[in-house]
């Protein structure tokens, strides 16, 4: 093993104090990892050595590859921050701490604790970008000897890689380790769609690479024909690539025209032009096909000219040409523009992880649930290209409107904002704007301010937050009346009327809460800074422990029937009954009424059909607390409807997907809702709403999808 830390190392080129430093990291970590053993029988200080490698390839600076041989030791060692710091550095102890935080992290818990737990990662990568690259090699590593975890570890920790950390890798650029991580998750997730598309690969390798050898030759004998020096090399489409395509997005194999690509690495940006005149002068492009992103980068700083061209044979394939830079930037990301050696400027560089600190800064006042939402359209949605009349460009996630627009520019434009032009003519403000318009926001000093529906409108975190801000400062007496209207509504809907008009209770309520007294609560939930949801929430959980406590029961409510999976408030063994016009999972906050002749009937709390009976007199007295068991472990079902382009195969892509992630399906139905739109209608059967949570992002990625919803009949 000290081979191999010699070769990291060498690799880095780093002084022989660095490397000194480096040395006794590892016999450090090795001393430490002793008595511990991998899932494999190997010794433990394998993945901490392999981690340290997977940085030094990435060309990280010395302090991260001494972070990396250490980053396990606080966690899983007698080890301390202090120790650490002592022998190697603040900057070093304060890596390792933070991916400890990072490590302790549980992304199957509840969505409260989910969203903190990720919140705490970006407020951690917005400190110190490196504990963020540290956490995706680990994973990396982990993922690359997954084979010896059991089953159940694998799908799990395959889909929160899927999920959270290859997302982010793409976000950081880094290229190499985002397509590695995506490939390994979907062996785990969906073998049998992995194994379709590696015997695709395989059956026809020989032909393609054949076909790549012979384009690379021609291409190469064009180029020196022009005295353009450049490295030529042929590729192959990444395996989750292939199966994105296929499988989510509806497509044949055969009409992946990206399969094989071929990529052209020059000097200048001007050769970059030259070579793209010099393939289409060789082969036909296909039109709508070309795509320039050295002039319009991605949001993660990926530069190159991608085009799309037929061969000779009449097999599509794909060119991408970009300078050296632009390929070291491709491939790995932010490690590629490394400045912790010296002191980081604010120049191009910062614009790799600023959108982490920006992301974090525009949600300081967000609640859970908005926070993942948003987390979402940052890490998942697909990205287009708009400009300012002067010709600026700026970059939105897909079906973001003119509001987004405003609000990207300057929080004060979209504060004065009366209206908007879209190439030349004056558009609604929930336009959805698409690739290469040409916006103009109309202001006016006399404008009122934003609206509140502009809140539902806008479809970035960025914008929400700063409509919200101006409405907590310019709108305090109508948020206070509004949050209040709403608030008390909800705690009759859920029989908690009573338990909050206590003093004692109310002032600890507001207290976990962290507000100073109603007004403050009124006014927040006015403006949307919290959602009455989630205070509901808390003073639900809040009466129950009360009365857990007062009763001195282990717990306040006999449950009902032991499959039923609820649990009803002084009733033993009685009928227990989903409502079919809700359908509530578990994870939902539900209400029970009590039906003549068929026992209790479980609805969902937000259920239209139960707030009439609120209020009703002839129905109040019939309605009763109800929650779910510890564990339930039924199946549910519960009703979805998706909205989508009314194109051929999205009722097809949508049971496929369903089916990937081996959820049973009820019933399925599509209809057509004239003009251009389709409407689908499923019933599903799910063990709880993190489940449906996972569902429903999965469907809002199908090609073609603009929302899905639970049906509330």
């Amino acid at each position: 093993m000290k081979e191999r830390i010699e070769a990291i190392i060498q690799r880095i080129n780093c002084s022989e104090a660095d490397a000194a430093r480096i040395r006794d990291a590892f016999e450090t970590a090795d001393a430490a990892h002793k008595s511990q053993l991998r899932s494999s029988g190997e010794p433990y200080i394998i993945h901490p050595l392999a981690v340290a490698e997977i940085l030094s390839e990435l060309g990280l600076d010395p302090d991260t590859i001494i972070a990396g041989l250490l980053h396990d030791i606080i966690e899983d060692t007698e080890f301390s921050y202090q120790q650490v710091r002592q022998r190697f550095g603040t900057s070093v102890a304060d890596m390792v701490e933070g991916v400890t935080k990072l490590t302790r992290m549980d992304f199957s818990s509840a969505e409260e604790e989910e969203a903190e737990n990720i919140r705490k990662m970006f407020l951690a990568m917005a400190r110190d970008i490196r504990v963020i690259i540290i956490k995706l090699t680990d994973r990396l590593h982990n993922m690359r000897t997954l084979m010896y975890r059991p089953p159940h570890k694998q799908r799990n920790k395959a889909l929160e890689t899927m999920q959270i950390y290859a997302p982010i890798a793409h976000r950081l650029g880094m290229n190499s380790v985002k397509v590695e991580l995506e490939d390994l998750s979907i062996m785990y997730l969906d073998p049998v769609g992995y194994e379709e598309i590696q015997e695709y690969l395989e059956k026809n390798n020989q032909e393609g690479r054949a076909m790549l050898n012979r384009i690379m030759a021609r291409m190469k004998e064009r180029l020196a024909e022009h005295e353009i020096e450049a490295t030529v090399s042929g590729r192959v489409k990444h395996t989750y690539g292939i199966y994105r395509k296929v499988y989510m997005n509806g497509r044949d194999i055969d009409q992946v025209y990206d399969i094989y690509a071929m990529r052209v690495i020059v000097d200048t940006i001007p050769q970059c032009y030259n070579v793209l005149g010099i393939v289409h002068e060789l082969y036909h492009p296909i039109p709508g096909r070309f795509k320039d992103y050295i002039y319009t980068p991605k949001p993660n700083m990926y530069q190159s000219l991608h085009t799309t061209v037929v061969g000779r044979s009449g097999q599509p394939f794909e060119v991408q040409i970009r300078t050296k830079e632009m390929h070291k930037m491709a491939e790995y990301g932010i490690a590629a523009h490394w400045k912790y050696k010296h002191n980081i400027t604010k120049n191009g560089d910062e614009a790799l992880f600023a959108w982490v600190r920006r992301f974090i800064e525009n949600q300081q006042e967000t609640d859970n649930e908005e926070f993942i939402s948003d987390l979402r359209v940052e890490l998942f949605a697909d990205e287009l290209f708009v400009f300012t009349p002067k010709g600026d460009v700026i970059n939105l996630p897909a079906n973001a409107t003119p509001i987004d627009f405003a609000y990207a520019i300057h929080s004060a434009v979209g504060n004065r904002m009366v209206g908007a032009k879209v190439n030349n003519k004056i558009v609604p403000l929930d336009s959805k704007l698409t690739n290469g318009d040409i916006i103009e926001v109309l202001t006016s000093n006399s404008a009122r301010g934003p609206s509140r529906d502009w809140l539902t409108i806008a479809k970035t975190g960025e914008a929400r937050n700063k409509i919200k801000q101006w409405f907590k400062k310019e709108r305090r007496e109508e948020n206070i009346q509004l949050g209040r209207a709403e608030f008390e509504a909800e705690l009759r809907r859920n029989l908690l009327a009573r338990a909050f008009e206590n003093e004692e209770f109310r002032a600890n309520i507001l207290k976990k809460l962290d507000f100073q007294n109603l007004e403050d609560l009124y006014a927040a939930m006015g403006y949307g800074g919290i959602t009455v949801r989630k205070v509901i929430n808390r003073i639900a959980d809040e009466h129950t422990r009360q009365e857990k406590q007062a009763r001195g029961l282990a717990r306040p409510m006999r449950e009902t029937k032991p499959t039923s999976g609820v649990i009803v408030e002084g009733i033993d063994n009685c009928l227990v009954k989903f409502a079919r016009c809700c359908t509530p999972i578990p994870g939902d906050h539900i209400i029970g009424f009590i039906t003549k002749g068929y026992g209790v009937s479980v609805h969902r709390s937000d259920c239209p059909n139960i707030a009439g009976m609120l209020t009703d007199p002839a129905t109040q007295d019939r309605m009763i607390r109800v929650s779910w068991a510890s564990a339930p472990s039924e199946l549910y079902q519960t009703a979805l409807q998706v909205i989508g382009r009314n194109r051929i195969g999205i009722l097809a892509d949508v049971a496929t997907a369903i089916s990937d992630m081996n959820i049973q399906m009820s019933s399925v139905s599509a209809r057509a809702n004239g003009g251009d739109e389709s409407i689908i209608d499923l019933v599903i059967n799910l063990r709880n709403a993190e489940q449906l949570g996972s569902v429903l992002l999965r469907l809002k990625r199908i090609d073609g999808v603009s929302d899905v919803t639970r049906v509330v009949r």
